[in-house]
């Protein structure tokens, strides 16, 4: 065989290898996360249904406050998306006291964050519910409650957050797994306990929901500390240093566009439960069951993002732009494949389901529309998630903002406006979201094919490095 024939046999090979180890590779960070995912999703569906024994009220309080809550941690979000980038880059180029460097920085500011973004919780929560005019008063001082408390636990949910983050960025799935599991089982006892009134214990309704979250969530973050100082996760503490100007403007120039994604991601769903909550409780209700319900399928599509942007960030730090790219590809194959399955499921079951976690037919006729809506948007949902998570593994966490402020605002909330000006049935509220995803789901392939991603100039551990 002559000397070309035998470059261009080894070079198909290794494309061949390239385009084929990222599937195990993938799957195998994905799975801990999507079981934990599943985990959440499940307890959650447990919650709505303890919940939703107390009637629509409640579970549009609770709605409304996990929403409000999901606000606030905006900047938590900005901090983690730069940890995720800057750890998964670090661990690819192999040095592990950069990542444990930009996890003790990213800690240190999200503590901080975290304890100012509890401020507005604490003190105006009849403020934040107020927003959503069209509920009942009762639904409203409910809501006002489950922000006041949850809000309480910021600090416990950003040591979760940092820790689980750096974890699955170094390749670590596992820890935040059973870590989740044993928080989700700790959930579910004591919200039947602080929701219904056990062992001496009172009867708290809502605000025992948001009791349970927020001291289960704090089991949880003990245990990430207590591991992360004694130096039993994949990443420690690390050596001194870490708080350097140069890393901690590196982590927000990388997150920032995160940050102000899901501030606007949040701030969209807002206007949109707003609209909704114009036609009152009940629809309002509908959407919470919905989205928890459907939460089974597209919790999926998170885990394959986690995957994605571990991998899409470990193949740049190895300078192997290619493999990153035929990583994103394969996430997204395999984030369509099982979601489409698992909402085909929760469609075809979806009015038993909702029949069983609440005893209203108007509600249930509602949550059913809704999960025929949104379970059509599956595969639209994993490429939003794998080729968004790609990009932000990547550093480029500027063009998925653009996505959320094009389709989440331009699109589904522009249009469900117009609707409800326009006297629509609160069903053609539910249908912008198909719209949106089209949107977005173009936008983000358009990018990813596009490859500017691979040529950004993120900060690695020998730019970022202290003195």
């Amino acid at each position: 065989m002559s000397t070309d024939a035998s470059e261009g046999a080894a070079g198909a090979g290794a494309d061949r290898a390239r385009r084929t180890q990222p599937v195990g590779g993938i799957l195998q960070l994905a799975w801990p996360a999507i079981v934990s995912n599943l985990l959440f999703s499940s307890v959650g569906l447990v919650d709505i249904k303890i919940v939703g024994s107390l009637g629509p009220n409640a579970v549009a309080a609770v709605t409304t406050g996990n929403r409000m809550f999901f606000v606030l941690q905006g900047v938590l979000m900005a901090v983690t998306a730069g940890t995720t980038a800057l750890v998964a880059r670090a661990w690819g180029a192999n040095d592990r006291d950069e990542a444990e460097r930009v996890t003790r920085a990213s800690m240190v500011v999200c503590l901080g964050v975290s304890a100012v973004m509890a401020v507005p919780g604490i003190f105006f929560p009849h403020q934040l519910a107020g927003i959503f005019q069209g509920l009942d008063p009762e639904a409203i001082e409910q809501a006002a409650d489950f922000i006041l408390w949850l809000s309480l636990f910021n600090v416990a949910f950003a040591v979760s957050f940092v820790l689980g983050t750096a974890c699955r960025a170094a390749g670590d799935t596992m820890t935040p797994l059973w870590i989740g599991a044993v928080t989700n089982v700790v959930n579910v006892v004591l919200v039947y306990v602080l929701i219904y009134g056990a062992f001496g214990i009172p009867s708290l309704g809502v605000s025992g929901a948001a009791i349970a979250n927020g001291l289960a969530f704090s089991l949880g973050s003990v245990i990430f500390l207590v591991k992360w100082l004694r130096g039993s996760l994949i990443v420690g503490v690390g050596p001194p240093g870490a708080l350097s100007r140069e890393r901690v403007r590196e982590i927000f120039r990388i997150g920032y566009p995160a940050g102000i994604e899901q501030f606007v991601w949040q701030t969209g769903f807002i206007a949109f439960l707003w609209v909704v909550a114009l036609y009152g409780t009940e629809p309002y209700a509908a959407y919470g069951i919905g989205v928890q319900i459907l939460a089974l399928s597209f919790v999926v599509g998170f885990g394959f993002s986690i995957a994605a942007s571990t991998h899409v960030g470990q193949r740049l730090g190895a300078k192997d732009p290619a493999g990153a790219e035929v990583s994103g590809w394969h996430a997204m194959r395999l984030a369509i494949v099982a979601m489409v399955v698992l909402g085909a499921i929760v469609i075809a079951s979806a009015e038993q389901i909702a029949s069983f976690m609440i005893d209203d037919a108007e509600v249930v006729r509602l949550t059913v529309v809704f999960i025929y809506i949104l379970g059509a948007c599956q595969p639209l949902m994993a490429i939003e998630f794998t080729l968004g998570g790609s990009l932000r593994g990547a550093g480029d966490t500027r063009f998925p903002l653009y996505t959320v402020l094009t389709g989440l605002v331009g699109v589904r909330v522009v249009l469900s406006a117009a609707a409800a000006f326009a006297g629509l049935d609160v069903e053609w509220i539910f249908a912008a979201l198909v719209a949106d995803y089209i949107v977005k789901a173009f936008m983000l392939i358009r990018r990813f094919r596009g490859g500017k991603w691979k040529l950004l100039d993120v900060g690695t551990a020998t730019k970022v490095r202290a003195s």
